[in-house]
Parts: C-alpha cells; sequence; structure tokens
C-alpha cells in the first residue's frame, strides 16, 4: 500500500467528511480520502465547520497555497469555537516543484493559534486520530503538515482508534472580547500540550522535525515544546522550530468577558427593517446562520436566534452543511459568500439564503454596496420588500432545494445600533 494510501485510510478513518483541492504534494491524499472537490478550499473549510457544529468530523486537504484561501474562517474558528474536530491536512511543496511559491504553513499555527502537527514516518497514522481529539480538547482547527519526504517514503506504526468528543462551543454569552480571552486560555493549554505531548520522541543528538531525521523527533511544532535549549536542529523548509524555540505562553487575561457582566448588548436599529424577517425565522424555528454584518444581531436580544458564522461571507458555506438556512448581507455575499452559493446550486443542496439588501456596510459608515440582483440572475431569486409581510410568509420555508431570497429594505435615516440591557 502506498504513503498516500495508507494516510487516506488514517483520514477515512478518523472523520466522516473530507474535502479536497488536489495539487502537488496532496493530490494522491485527496483521492485515497475519497474526498469531495469544494469551488475552492475556503468554500471546504467552511463546510467542515458546517460538519462540525452538528457533531460530524471534517477535514480539508489543501496545499500550501491553497491554505492561503482559508485564512478568514481559520483564524475566525478560533475564536468562534467548534463542536466536532477539524483538521486540515496541508502539503507544503518545499521547493517549488510544482507552485508558485514555496511557503511554510507552519507560521499559520502562530497567527491563528492552532496546532501544528508535523509528522514523522513512525507517528503520521496516529497523528491523524491525535489531531481530531485535539481539535475538539481545545475547540479549534488543526494543522497537521505533510511534505514530499514523507509521503515519498513509507510510514510504520498503528492508526489510533477513533474517539469523538464533540461538544458545543464554549463561546455563548461571552462578547467579542470574552471569547478572544477564552480562546487565548485555550493557547496557553496547548503549550502545556505540546511540552507533554507523546508524539515527541525523545532521543541523544541532532533535533528532527518531522521528516527531517535527527536523532530525537519533534512533531508539536506549534506551540513548540518547551526546554529545546541550544541543541542543533534539523527541519524541512524555513527555520520555524529554530526561530520559536524560546516562545513562551501568553499571559493570562482574566475570566472571559460575558454580556451579563458588562450589563448590555449592541442590537438592531429602532426601527430596523429586518425585524420581521428575523422574527419570522425564528417563528418556524428556521435556524440561521448568520453571516458577518448585521444579520450578527439576530443573535441578540429580542430574537436571540440562530448562530454565528466563521467570519465575512462564511454563513453560506457553513450552512450548507448543517442547518441549511443561511442569513447575510448583500456586500457579504459579494465579498466571498458567492462561491459557496454557486456551489449549492451546482450540487442541488437544500438550501435557503437569505440576503438581506440594504445596499450599504451599515456597520462601517454605510460605504454605498452595488445592486447584487443583476449578478444573481441564474439563481433565479425571490426578491421581496422588508415590508411585505405576506411574500415573507410564502418565502420563509425550509428548503428543498437551493433556494435565494433577496429581501429589500432601507436603513432608517440617522439611526444607530439599539442597546439593551443584560
Amino acid at each position: 500500500m502506498t504513503t498516500a494510501a495508507r494516510l487516506g485510510e488514517a483520514l477515512r478513518q478518523a472523520a466522516d467528511h473530507w474535502y479536497a483541492v488536489p495539487g502537488y504534494p496532496i493530490t494522491e491524499i485527496g483521492d485515497a480520502a475519497g474526498a469531495a472537490l469544494p469551488v475552492n478550499e475556503k468554500v471546504g473549510l467552511e463546510h467542515c465547520l458546517g460538519h462540525s457544529l452538528t457533531g460530524r468530523r471534517a477535514g480539508l486537504i489543501c496545499k500550501h497555497v491553497g491554505l492561503n484561501a482559508c485564512a478568514d474562517p481559520l483564524i475566525q474558528a478560533t475564536t468562534r469555537g467548534l463542536a466536532a474536530g477539524v483538521v486540515v491536512v496541508v502539503g507544503d511543496d518545499l521547493e517549488a516543484r510544482w507552485s508558485e511559491n514555496a511557503q511554510d504553513s507552519r507560521y499559520y499555527g502562530e497567527l491563528a493559534e492552532v496546532p501544528v502537527i508535523e509528522p514523522g514516518p513512525e507517528n503520521a497514522l496516529e497523528s491523524v486520530e491525535e489531531a481530531f481529539r485535539l481539535s475538539e480538547a481545545y475547540s479549534r482547527i488543526v494543522l497537521l503538515r505533510v511534505t514530499p519526504p514523507l509521503l515519498e517514503g513509507g510510514l510504520r506504526g498503528a492508526l489510533l482508534p477513533r474517539e469523538v468528543r464533540a461538544a458545543p462551543p464554549a463561546g455563548v454569552g461571552l462578547t467579542h472580547r470574552g471569547q478572544h480571552q477564552r480562546a487565548r486560555r485555550g493557547t496557553r493549554a496547548l503549550f502545556r500540550w505540546s511540552t507533554g505531548s507523546r508524539l515527541n520522541r525523545p532521543g541523544a543528538g541532532e533535533l528532527g522535525v518531522g521528516a527531517a531525521g535527527g536523532g530525537s523527533r519533534i512533531s508539536t511544532v506549534y506551540p513548540p515544546p518547551s526546554g529545546i535549549g541550544p541543541t542543533p536542529i534539523r527541519e524541512l523548509g524555513r527555520p520555524f522550530v529554530h526561530e520559536h524555540r524560546q516562545l513562551r505562553a501568553p499571559p493570562d487575561e482574566g475570566e472571559p468577558e460575558t454580556y451579563r457582566a458588562r450589563g448590555r448588548r449592541s442590537t438592531l436599529c429602532p426601527g430596523c427593517p429586518y425585524g420581521p424577517t428575523i422574527a419570522l425565522l425564528k417563528e418556524r424555528d428556521l435556524v440561521p446562520v448568520c453571516d458577518t454584518g448585521c444579520s450578527l444581531f439576530a443573535l441578540a436580544p429580542p430574537h436571540s436566534h440562530g448562530l454565528a458564522g466563521y467570519g465575512l461571507g462564511s454563513s453560506i458555506g457553513v450552512a450548507a452543511t448543517s442547518t441549511g438556512i443561511a442569513l447575510t448581507g448583500d456586500y457579504a455575499l459579494l465579498h466571498s459568500g458567492i462561491n459557496a452559493l454557486i456551489e449549492a446550486y451546482a450540487s442541488d443542496t437544500p438550501l435557503l439564503a437569505v440576503v438581506l439588501q440594504n445596499r450599504c456596510l451599515a456597520m462601517t459608515g454605510r460605504q454605498e454596496v452595488t445592486d447584487i440582483t443583476p449578478f444573481l440572475d441564474w439563481a433565479r431569486p425571490t426578491l421581496i420588500d422588508a415590508d411585505d409581510r405576506t411574500a415573507l410568509a410564502a418565502a420563509l420555508l425550509p428548503p428543498e432545494r437551493p433556494t435565494t431570497v433577496i429581501i429589500r429594505g432601507r436603513c432608517p435615516d440617522g439611526a444607530r445600533y439599539g442597546t439593551v440591557d443584560c
């Protein structure tokens, strides 16, 4: 059995769903895992996050340049949190053999505060299940970095049994600052995990990272284990571990801030035309994934309904594999949500995409947004005025196929967000 086939077997055993965008050096891994092809890597990761929210493990397989497209949901997920595990298997083309550059994906670990595991041939198979367990324990995505030297050799060792420990995201009731504080506490704990991880192999002589060889071996490259010292380090790509050998855990920022402790929470502007839309979704128990923007106010009183998405333009991709209901703004759709909408129609996914068209960026100064309707003729959207209760009632129904409803409204002149006491 080839290395890619054995790794694919480990991936299939560890998770319910896999997505992959092919490219050197991970094409054969995606094939072996039976991965589905998403419209792009960002949408693939959003699908994984949707599966996670429903308690199903999922993963994305991509090459290093594809990981760039995932930056927004990758980083947002650390603050937002997960339920079931999500792992990204990223293949780094170290010498730009078949790629436009030779970047090192491990630096995303530091940027997103997510664990990065770089296995060697003796622990690559067990690292797959370990990555999913880690994702569930610390409620964030885990990166599993693979390189050509690993994939061109053989793998030893055995698979770990699957142990799913999914739990709802822990950030409910926290302010944005509180969610950051909660995530930072998780990052502190990751430093302890790395130092004590059984994926690292102590030994004598030169320290090797992943498949780079050496007398002793490190696989938990971010956060790095403590006590590396001045030992020479052999690694593949840039000197990431060498640069981070003295890295320490971030300080404890105290108890995560809650809305109750702060005493107030922002909500829809008085007179917002979209209140009836959100109220009807709640009345019919249609749970939307809410995009960044005014859609997020659906989560606040008086409605307190829906799930938060994972960055601007993420709601449709996440909803397609979770609740089936996306609540997004016209700019969020133009920004990056339209890719997932195209895929939903191409795959005939039951999805209700509710687009709040106010023709402006209401949360950042009401900058004008172009009219989206000419660019959505292919979706045959239903156009409704926000105050047309009869049309809303007829359109906001559980989806049997991909459906787009554009609700047109105008922000009240001079209005500012409302505030409610908590």
